[in-house]
């Protein structure tokens, strides 16, 4: 059963006993007997999502090929977001080298418009993704961010250059909602916290490393070499996506479902049994390069998967990780945006180095991807070892999440609080106010999309749709603004109320944590059934 009226009458150990979607179990306490007659548990970790025998499915792929997905999906990451930043640092010096002339308020635009597209066009990306498979919407997005960033090369006027910017958008959008989705289906439960970790550090490093080297490559060589440089690198991610990465979209249900049948035979006499491995031995050997490189498949439904990304809206974690992610991608957008523009004018006068700002934000990041890396997983494990029936729940991530938006929340005060401050040593003040919600950046969203994909794992791609055109949309709104707000109000007022609404959506994780079971079993009846062993 399912409902809230049900699901808010269940007394607490009803609910700690209840399976719904998410709950999995992850240990198994097998009870041992030492040779002096003690009785003792011994902890077996259980393969969750539960494997088919085809090698076609991707957690039987061989390690090599795991990392290698791993290492493209984060790489296409990286370069997205450096695409997407490293024009940022360089606005100050197209307000003159654009001609005609262009304000710094119309320039932010660029930046603008880039991150709302990249967020609302995965509204298309997403069910095309599911109905046509992961690698042939990747192929094609990152053939647009190629396209699209030669035009922003050969773009002489500012209209050629923001459909240029929108363009880049819409080709960077897959690497916020297919690329975790990836390495969710290609990675067990008890080793997605650290895959995903790998991912939200290049995630969140792209756009700081971007917002280095941007500043540098436009004083130098002029900023059509931005673009020229970003071609470069999309075309390499284009070669690896389609040398690495087979596709992911597996159908384990009917895989199994397959299996099952096939090993009822084995009741049967022994002639049955050498059939049924004759077939099996068939059956996984059909995994060759042809199919690992073919491009193309075709699951139906379409305006179901075009509408399902809306139905998410139901899920109260959906709310919670789209306000966080949303409120963090628009903080560190706006920093990196506002950032050179304060340090390029008196009394900093960085000139080309205004980029620099972004190694404190580096430095940051990797802490956080450090820090991710040996509490995601840990937290998992532990409270599965420690629970009854070795159930591992999603709520069990969301304590390595509470520092983070704390560090957060205030490294958004800390920078707008310094940048008021107007005197020269007050850069210090922004840059670990920038390094601090750098950590947050990477961090949260690793927790937050792991919860996504093992609470709600048979829509887990459609939560990620929602999740990134929220955090377009803020960005959009929040960098659109925040260039004519800072120079007419000062840094003090706006990143104020930056850092309130990011407190608020932080809150929002504390009733997820204490209830997200119970509401789990609430919202079971908006989720389709999964098959089995698929978490």
């Amino acid at each position: 059963m399912s409902g809230w009226g049900y699901a808010l009458k269940l007394s607490k150990e009803e609910v700690k006993n209840a399976e719904p979607p998410g709950t999995v179990k992850l240990i198994d306490h097998e009870l041992q007997r030492t040779p002096t007659g003690t009785n003792y548990n011994e902890d077996h970790i259980e393969l969750v999502p539960h494997p088919s025998r085809s090698p076609a499915d991707p957690l039987n792929w061989p390690k090599w090929r795991k990392l290698a997905v791993l290492f493209t999906v984060s790489l296409y990451a990286l370069i997205a977001n450096i695409a997407s930043a490293n024009i940022a640092s360089a606005l100050p010096l197209l307000t003159f080298q654009l001609l005609p002339p262009n304000s710094l308020t119309r320039l932010g635009h660029l930046v603008a418009y880039n991150v709302l597209f990249a967020g609302c066009s995965n509204i298309v990306w997403v069910p095309l993704a599911n109905i046509f498979g992961r690698r042939p919407i990747m192929l094609l997005a990152q053939l647009i961010l190629i396209f699209s960033s030669m035009g922003g090369g050969l773009a002489t006027t500012f209209n050629g250059l923001l459909i240029a910017r929108i363009f880049q958008g819409i080709g960077a959008g897959p690497e916020q909602t297919i690329s975790p989705e990836i390495v969710g289906e290609v990675f067990f439960v008890h080793q997605r916290g650290r895959a995903m970790a790998l991912y939200t550090v290049c995630l969140s490093a792209g756009s700081l490393v971007g917002g280095i080297i941007g500043g540098y490559i436009a004083g130098n060589l002029g900023y059509k070499y931005i673009f020229w440089i970003t071609t470069a690198l999309s075309v390499f991610i284009f070669l690896c996506q389609f040398f690495l990465v087979p596709e992911t979209l597996f159908d384990r249900k009917s895989h199994l479902a397959h299996e099952e049948r096939n090993n009822t035979y084995n009741d049967e006499k022994e002639g049955t049994e050498r059939d049924e491995r004759a077939i099996n031995t068939k059956y996984q050997s059909t995994f060759g390069i042809a199919q690992q490189l073919s491009v193309g498949m075709y699951r139906g439904h379409i305006i179901r998967r075009f509408i399902a990304p809306w139905k998410t809206l139901a899920l109260p974690g959906t709310w919670v990780v789209m306000l966080h992610y949303g409120g963090l991608v628009g903080a560190i957008v706006t920093l990196a945006t506002i950032a050179p523009a304060l340090l390029s004018a008196p009394p900093y006068l960085w000139g080309n180095n205004v980029g620099l700002i972004n190694v404190a934000g580096l430095i940051g990041c990797i802490v956080g991807g450090i820090a991710t890396h040996f509490t995601a997983d840990l937290l998992v494990t532990r409270g599965a070892k420690k629970e009854v029936h070795g159930f591992s729940e999603p709520e069990a991530r969301l304590p390595a999440m509470f520092p983070a938006l704390v560090i957060a929340v205030a490294g958004i005060w800390c920078f707008g609080f310094s940048a008021a401050n107007g005197s020269k040593p007050a850069w210090v003040g922004m840059a670990f106010g920038l390094g601090m919600v750098s950590f947050g950046l990477t961090q949260i969203p690793s927790i937050g999309f792991n919860y996504l994909i093992e609470a709600y794992y048979s829509v887990s791609s459609d939560c990620f749709v929602m999740t990134t055109i929220v955090r377009g949309v803020i960005s959009f709104a929040w960098t659109f603004f925040v260039v004519e707000w800072v120079f007419t109000r000062g840094p003090r007022e706006p990143f104020g109320i930056f850092g309130m609404l990011m407190a608020i959506f932080a809150l929002l994780t504390i009733p997820l944590w204490i209830y997200g079971k119970r509401w789990r079993i609430a919202t079971a009846k908006y989720l389709p059934k999964a098959g089995e062993g698929e978490h």
